[in-house]
């Protein structure tokens, strides 16, 4: 029979109760003075169990591989959160607990059973890293009512009834990786970058993973956006099928303050009970106390940090996150840089006061255009009905226009839309791009509001500081693969916006009116 149906709003099916019940029944807590006790799981952790096994609604059992919605999932969260006993609880279940699904009882629920073969590894990018979750494994599972059901533990690996196993394996264990598998813990995933082989590890084991019809787990702290991780990657893709489970820090929030830093880490650890959060400081006093705040924020404050070299710092950006609606007819100026098949194509407007936004077009899509989804190809004629459409539902005062890869286009807008409303900009000219950057950044403290643009949000954190001849910077990405193309679009249209005032533009709706009496 199908799913029952959901009980209340937003609900949905999910083995993960099935799952977490078992966990509680046959997981115990692995060391410290609670040894040997029953492992019951935080709210956090029920959450994300049950987003993890969520089923879709036509979920057939027959085909397994397809009946979850989500292929994998990351976990993010500050040291000592627990990751690694949660873990190696998920890993019990993987191995012995109902986490194939079998189909839908007589009351529409769903229910699992175990894999008759499970094959799982545990990852990292070294050897003694594996440790994080193997050490919490093997007593989890000789302490409690587990020993009976998985006799024959070791030091190297676990050996499962049926002829299943569970093993750690790092990438320097080239003949084991992209092995069919049916789980993988993928482990402290921020390490995983190109130098050490992070990125054909992770894409060896979801190869080997999708082979079996199994599926994988990444866990780890915030990233530095500056290293191209594994968990970066994962982080930032757009795909559906992909689950993030992040607790974001609260925003405008310093680790230096100590009442704010209280509430900071309140946020990020939630309901882990057994966080020592006086003994979490003394360690973040040492790393602040070092100069390495940053290496604080990402490794208990959960927060994913620019670094030294980040253009806009101390969430400059969030603290002006203001959305409101811009309706059609409102003056407005624009910004667009170009691309053909590399990097992103778009266009953000400014309002004559300040606001900063992503414009909508055909409906509303955001005018975001990223190659990768037209199979490397910029749609040139899709960025020209949005720009029709957007010169016609609003009055575009100025657009300042990088022609790199789009001169001809630019020139067509020029005799459309008028040589004057449509302006060539140049972002290579270092004096002028790097005056136009610290003017931005100025005003972005002073007046400036923006939308909830995701993109470029993330676009605009990437943005690192290059420097150029005497004090002088322009924008660079830290790698090919984090994109600053949409704060490239936004700096241009406040230049446009900040040149278009200075030269006598006005918002007519905010235009002060004078009244002259008949006395």
């Amino acid at each position: 029979m199908p799913w029952k149906g959901p009980e209340h709003q937003g609900d949905f099916p999910s083995l993960g109760w099935e799952v977490g019940q078992w966990i509680e029944e046959h997981c115990v807590i692995a060391d410290g003075d609670h040894r040997g006790q029953p492992f019951l799981l935080t709210d956090e952790m029920w959450r994300f169990l049950v987003f993890h096994y969520r089923l879709k609604l036509e979920a057939d059992p027959a085909r397994y591989a397809s009946a979850w919605v989500y292929r994998r999932s990351q976990l993010v969260r500050p040291q000592k959160w627990g990751k690694g006993p949660f873990s190696a609880a998920i890993i019990c279940a993987e191995a012995v607990g109902p986490t194939l699904f079998a189909g839908w009882n007589a009351d529409g629920d769903p229910v699992g059973r175990p894999w008759s073969t499970p094959l799982i590894q545990i990852t990292a990018t070294a050897d003694d890293q594996t440790a994080n979750v193997y050490r919490h494994l093997v007593p989890m599972i000789e302490l409690g009512p587990l020993a009976d059901l998985i006799p024959d533990t070791g030091e190297t690996r676990i050996n499962l009834p049926g002829g299943g196993q569970i093993e750690p394996v790092s990438s320097n264990a080239r003949t084991r990786l992209g092995q069919p598998v049916t789980f993988v813990l993928q482990d402290e995933t921020q390490l995983w970058v190109k130098a050490n082989r992070g990125h054909n590890l992770a894409d060896a084991q979801r190869r080997g993973a999708a082979g079996m019809g199994g599926r994988t787990i990444e866990t780890t702290n915030a990233w530095d956006p500056t290293e191209d991780s594994v968990a970066q990657q994962t982080g930032e893709s757009r795909l559906p099928d992909i689950h993030k489970d992040h607790t974001p820090p609260p925003v405008g929030l310093s680790m230096k303050n100590k009442v704010e830093r209280r509430r900071w880490l309140r946020k990020v650890y939630g309901d882990s009970w057994w966080i020592d959060r006086d003994r979490i400081e003394a360690d973040i006093l040492e790393l602040i106390e070092k100069g390495e705040v940053a290496q604080a924020e990402r490794f208990f404050g959960n927060k994913i940090s620019s670094g030294v070299s980040a253009w806009l710092k101390d969430d400059a950006w969030a603290k002006k996150l203001a959305p409101r609606t811009v309706p059609d007819g409102t003056k407005i100026c624009l910004g667009f840089d170009g691309s053909d098949s590399d990097d992103w194509t778009g266009i953000r407007a400014e309002t004559l006061d300040g606001y900063s936004f992503t414009p909508t077009f055909n409906g509303g899509m955001p005018t975001i255009w990223d190659p990768a989804q037209y199979d490397h190809k910029i749609p040139r004629g899709e960025v020209h009905a949005a720009m029709d459409e957007i010169q016609r539902r609003f009055k575009v005062v100025r657009a300042y226009c990088d022609p790199r890869e789009w001169q001809t286009d630019i020139e067509t807008w020029q005799l459309k839309y008028g040589e004057k409303r449509v302006i060539v900009w140049e972002t290579n000219r270092i004096t002028q791009m790097h005056a136009s950057l610290q003017r931005f950044v100025v005003d972005l403290a002073d007046f400036v509001t923006h939308d909830d643009c995701k993109v470029t949000a993330l676009h605009i954190n990437n943005a690192r500081r290059v420097a150029r001849t005497g004090e002088r910077y322009i924008l660079g990405k830290p790698s090919q693969h984090q994109k600053i193309d949409m704060g490239m679009c936004t700096v241009l249209a406040h230049e446009a916006r900040c040149d278009a005032v200075a030269a006598g533009a006005t918002d007519s709706t905010t235009r002060r009116k004078v009244v002259v009496s008949s006395r």
